[in-house]
């Protein structure tokens, strides 16, 4: 059993939690994800990992309360622990291969939709530590969904906020910002995109003006985690690859994206049924 440490409300229907997973802690490296079950007979969630710590064996998730299965994990509190909490899975993010020497002379951008600002989170905090200079741009809906924000300040050069209704920082956008960013005097060897599948093919389609090299994370199309689902499959470059055991992070110049769109909405029927159950204290899902 795996021990929830601490449990903290980040936005309506969004949470953060510490779980005590010393083995998933002392492996995990940016850009990887867990597998977690809530109980014996309970669906298997991928999720990807927001900060781990080796030396104190925890591992932070973050978690978006909109179907059965999310339900039950964010009805979970403080004391109560995972059935299973299996990982790291995944192929961790590019750069942890490059040396602190090449990495300091880089500078990265980061587009974080939404809940992909928590798995944009450990990636910008390693690549702070190995001195790279990394800017940071979080869009939401609006002000109250903007997560890990002061997190994300002690780790990055400068974040840029965008709402789409202008509450709070930048109106518009993220697609906007980064516009406005690449017309001025900004320039980056390197940019990551984690976030609705829709905000990163509309941030693929403004990177590629600019010859900007663009890594996309396809975590939103991960079912099992495994790859014996089939669900996450998708085509990169002409070929048929695994969201789960071939990324998630892929070149976004070679994702077709409409196809991943249209994968993503296949169980959508199945996820509406199970949440109603849920609801009405059916199912295991």
């Amino acid at each position: 059993m795996y021990k929830i440490l601490k449990k903290r409300i980040l936005a309506p229907d969004i949470c953060l939690m510490e779980v005590s997973a010393p083995r998933v802690a002392s492996s995990a490296q940016p850009g990887q994800f867990i597998i977690v079950r809530v109980g014996e007979k309970g669906e298997r969630v991928p999720l990807t990992i927001c900060d781990f710590d080796s030396v104190a064996g925890t591992v932070t998730i973050v978690t978006q309360r909109v179907g059965a299965s999310s339900r039950k994990i964010f009805a979970l509190e403080e004391g109560d622990a995972f059935e299973d909490f299996a990982g790291p899975l995944g192929v961790p993010s590019e750069f942890i291969n490059e040396s602190e020497v090449a990495l300091q002379k880089k500078k990265y951008l980061f587009i974080a939709g939404g809940l992909g600002t928590a798995p944009v989170y450990p990636q910008v905090k390693y690549l702070h530590e190995k001195g790279a200079h990394v800017d940071v741009i979080i869009g939401a809906k609006t002000r109250d969904l903007v997560i890990m924000e002061e997190e994300m300040r002690k780790v990055a050069d400068r974040v840029h906020i965008c709402t789409d209704d202008g509450s709070y920082g930048f109106k518009g956008l993220v697609t906007a910002r980064l516009k406005e960013l690449l017309d001025g005097d900004q320039q980056y060897d390197q940019a990551v995109a984690i976030g609705p599948m829709i905000m990163m093919k509309f941030v693929t389609m403004t990177a590629r003006e600019y010859d900007l090299p663009l890594i996309v994370s396809l975590n939103t199309l991960m079912v099992d985690g495994t790859g014996m689902c089939g669900a996450c499959r998708v085509t990169v470059g002409g070929k048929t690859r695994f969201a789960c055991v071939d990324g998630p992070e892929f070149d976004a110049y070679k994702v077709d994206f409409d196809e991943a769109m249209r994968r993503q909405s296949m169980y959508k029927p199945q996820e509406v049924d199970a949440d109603h159950k849920c609801k009405i204290g059916l199912g295991n899902g």
